[in-house]
């Protein structure tokens, strides 16, 4: 009891749910422990136990009482089969202004917090700091990160904002919480759920929740065959583009059965885009560079509809969203190619595909413990978990303030396709496939130079009924 009477609830800890598992004989999934945390009812965790089916190995969220896969509603299936939802060429306007941040960055507070009020009840900032009504008492705020920094005892302290205060969030190295605050970023939206100190100007943290995926999520799947193949980083024009595993890829092509090809952005070098860039350029006119990669996909069949996205290489402005390649780079590319921005979301067969170029993976890869670039894998898991493509602003990815942030990740989509950073990963989260395919390149002087180690001459082919993919090796 706290000294107004009321009862205090005990939060539930990872490492107390996982030994209650281990109690009972049972492992069980990261999805369940977040699930359980997140709802802190001791009922519910010993419900779940005693209601999994004898001889069960792993507690899933398939065992979890009364949570069922639902899909999100009845989806409309166009004619013809490739609908380009958002993205379409000129979606994003060419100019905007500084005073547009400010309603960019509510519309994405506004977005991500209803998606979490869904699964928490929150209290305004405000409310909490000039009532005496939650001292010491267990509350949750939703707010945007302004700044997060470690404390010298190696604690994480958060600054949150939300649309009526601010107020500093403490999280303990030695609660149940700290390895999720260890992965905080700037801008990102969180709900944070603790005990207000007695002065009521910091909240003791014990639990971070993440707009996230539903753990109900069930993917959509084609009702009849199809399937796409993703790539990514072409970089016609350098001298380290691969050309002959490209047509190794290219004859493999017309055997392959796919009805859909996706080319997520660097569609060429560019020029000036890194230090010393034009030595180890054989194109360095950027129309040139378009005209080679024009003739390169030359050989593509017809019948296959090609999508192509732009990235931090090619000729469009470097903030996101990127607009789509401009008419006058297309004059020699097939008549099959639909050009889009970045980000793009696609429903192929009703199979919702988001395409997304992936140049945050250079902020995140930074800001998060342990992360690799040999791992790409796991950042498209963090976009997912954050519901948005890219959280940090003022790094090395520049956003453009628009009224809607179209880097939200809503509504979710069966397969998140990135690229950027060289080198394949693929992974599943909630249902999403995530795939990051590789490049056609080999190792530039300058990804020496910064331990990035590509995996070049590769494409994913994913059957659209299934949702399975599979890599294809043409290097």
């Amino acid at each position: 009891m706290n000294p107004k009477g009321h009862m205090v609830r005990w939060m539930l800890g990872d490492g107390e749910i996982v030994r209650r598992f281990l109690e009972a004989k049972l492992q069980v999934h990261p999805d369940v422990v977040s699930y359980v945390r997140e709802k802190n009812d001791p009922a519910l965790l010993e419900r779940i136990i005693s209601q999994v089916p004898h001889g069960t190995l792993v507690v899933s969220s398939a065992h979890i009482p009364d949570l069922s896969p639902e899909k999100d509603g009845e989806r409309f299936l166009p004619e013809p089969d490739l609908e380009i939802i958002s993205g379409k060429s000129g979606d994003s306007p060419e100019k905007n202004r500084f005073e547009d941040f400010f309603p960019y960055f509510r519309d994405r507070y506004t977005r991500l917090a209803e998606i979490l009020r869904s699964r928490v009840n929150p209290v305004p900032i405000e409310a909490l700091t000039r009532s005496t009504r939650y001292r010491q008492e267990e509350c949750m705020v939703i707010g945007m990160v302004l700044d997060v920094r470690t404390t010298t005892n190696g604690h994480r302290l958060v600054d949150l904002e939300d649309p009526t205060g601010q107020i500093p969030a403490l999280f303990n190295r030695d609660r149940p919480g700290f390895p999720d605050a260890e992965r905080l970023l700037p801008d990102e939206v969180i709900g944070a759920r603790g005990r207000l100190s007695q002065d009521g100007r910091l909240l003791f943290a014990e639990q971070l929740v993440r707009p996230d995926v539903p753990l109900t999520h069930a993917p959509f799947t084609s009702n009849r065959p199809g399937k796409a193949v993703l790539i990514s980083d072409i970089h016609a024009g350098s001298s380290t583009f691969l050309e002959e595993a490209w047509e190794r890829f290219i004859n493999w092509l017309p055997s392959s059965g796919a009805a859909y090809l996706l080319i997520c952005g660097d569609l060429v070098d560019g020029i000036g885009v890194y230090p010393n860039q034009e030595e180890e350029l054989t194109i360095r006119n950027i129309y040139e560079q378009y005209t080679r990669l024009g003739e390169l996909m030359a050989g593509i069949p017809k019948e296959i509809v090609v999508v192509i996205s732009p990235g931090n290489h090619d000729v469009v402005r470097p903030a996101e969203p990127q607009v789509a390649i401009p008419l006058e780079f297309r004059k020699g590319f097939p008549e099959n190619c639909r050009f889009v921005e970045n980000p793009a979301l696609l429903s192929l067969q009703g199979v919702r595909v988001l395409m997304y170029h992936g140049r945050s993976i250079d902020d995140m890869i930074g800001l998060i413990p342990r992360a690799s670039y040999s791992r790409p894998e796991e950042m498209m898991v963090e976009m997912l978990e954050r519901r948005h493509l890219a959280p940090v602003y003022g790094r090395r990815t520049p956003l453009s303030p628009e009224p809607k942030d179209r880097l939200v990740i809503d509504p979710v989509p069966e397969i998140l396709h990135t690229g950027h950073v060289h080198t394949s990963g693929i992974t599943r989260h909630r249902g999403v496939l995530g795939v990051n395919a590789g490049c056609w390149q080999s190792q530039t002087k300058f990804q020496k130079q910064v331990n990035i180690t590509p995996t070049p001459g590769r494409a994913v082919i994913v059957d659209l009924q299934t949702l399975e993919p599979k890599v294809m090796d043409f290097a």
